[in-house]
Formats: C-alpha cells, structure tokens, sequence
C-alpha cells in the first residue's frame, strides 16, 4: 500500500451561487481512516461533503484520490472512482423495496455475480435488511433506514466513504449499532469521513480529527485528544477565531 494519502483536498473552496461557505478548507485521509470533521451548526461541514461527491462545483482548489486530481467530475464517476456519500438524512428511495434499493447503490458497477454476492454479504451483516427486503424502504424505522444507508452506500464497493450525521434522530442503542459498523467497515479497508454535530461521539470513534468554524478548519489533530480540548468546545461556544496546529 502507498505511503501517500488515499484522499487529498487542497485549499478547498466551494459553496452555492456566489456565497462560498468553505473556504481554502485543506487535509489528508490515509487509508483505513475515520476522520471526524466537527463543528457547530452551519459552518460547512455538509458542504464539503457535497462538494467532495460532485454534487456542489468546486470554485478552487482541487482533490486528489490515490494522487490523481479528480476535482470538478460529476457524482457518477466520483462513486465509479471510488467515493460514496451517505446523506444526512438517509434519502432512501422511500416507494422503492429494500433490495431494490441496494441495487441503487451498485448502479455504477458491472457484473451481477459479484452485486449478488454482495448482497448476500449485506443480508448477512444486517439481517433485518434481509428480512424486510421486499418491504418499500419509506416503511422502515429511522434506524432501519440508516442501516438502509449505509449499505446502499457499500454496494459500490467505495474506497471512502462521506458520512453526514448518522447519528441524527436515531435512539441511543441504534447510534451504537451504527457506529460499531463505521468500525468494521474501517477494518475492512474503507476509509471514513465522518460529519457529526455529536462532537464526543465523533471523537470517541475517530483516528483523526478535523474542527471547522466559519467555513475554515481552526483545529486539527489526534482525536482522543481533541476530545479532551478545551479549544473545541470553545468552537461551538463561537470563541475560536483562527486556526490552530
């Protein structure tokens, strides 16, 4: 495996229109990595996911999957590449069955042995999927959908994987079942960035982390021990101004 990062944003700068919301935003994801980006309500955090998907243009700076800029392509050959976003939200095809959801997800692939196979795998993960796979997905629970998500989202086979709140509206055990599978899925090669307005939460389960106020990143470092930064709760108090190594 390479040395060099498996995703690279370099002064990331994106928004809607003519309001850019993040603004020269910059770091790395390794391989096999959960990095939590965290920050209070409104400052980008689902922008830059968005933007890292194909779905906002990037204004400036570019992105580099395995060292190849891959900047300004559009959300199918993004997820072709290798990138997959599960939404805030969830946005499950609510009229459309669990399965057939799931094979939404490997739209982008050829070779039905292998989306089967893969199926089966996700059946197997989350049984409850399998029992309710011919349920419409606008049927299930929260925390069904979530599971839903999350494995709509694998069907592509990503090298990483853009989470955007999963832990919203879910009960407490649900969250904890969702983010022991973030865990697994990291074990299993796929690295993370993980959006979480549940700042300990994001920290607890992260490698590294990432804090943004105002469309820029004010703290960066090891996650268990921003967890314990007096900085970061300043920055949802609004008290941090500039960036900080």
């Amino acid at each position: 495996m390479s040395d060099r990062p498996l995703l690279e944003v370099e002064e990331l700068v994106t928004g809607y229109g003519e309001l850019r919301i993040v603004r020269g935003v910059s770091f790395a994801l390794a391989h096999d990595e959960i990095l939590a980006v965290v920050g209070a309500n409104g400052v980008g955090k689902t922008t830059l996911l968005n933007a890292l998907v194909g779905q906002l243009p990037i204004v400036s700076g570019r992105v580099l999957l395995d060292g190849v800029p891959v900047s300004g392509q559009s959300s199918h050959r993004l997820v072709r590449g290798g990138i997959a976003l599960v939404p805030e939200g969830r946005r499950v095809f609510a009229s459309l069955t669990v399965e057939d959801n799931l094979l939404v997800g490997a739209h982008t692939r050829r070779g039905r042995q292998q989306i089967v196979a893969d199926l089966a795998t996700w059946y197997e993960t989350f049984p409850t999927l399998e029992r309710l796979r011919n349920r419409p997905a606008g049927a299930l629970s929260g925390g069904e959908q979530q599971m839903l998500a999350l494995a709509r989202a694998l069907m592509s086979r990503p090298r990483v994987l853009l989470l955007d709140e999963p832990s919203l509206g879910l009960a407490p055990k649900i969250i904890a079942d969702v983010f022991e599978f973030i865990g697994r899925v990291r074990e299993q090669g796929t690295a993370v960035v993980l959006v979480e307005q549940n700042a300990r939460l994001a920290l607890e389960r992260a490698d590294r982390a990432i804090v943004m106020q105002r469309g820029q990143i004010v703290i960066e470092g090891v996650a268990s021990e921003l967890a314990h930064d007096e900085r970061v709760r300043d920055v949802y108090l609004g008290r941090v101004a500039g960036r900080t190594a």
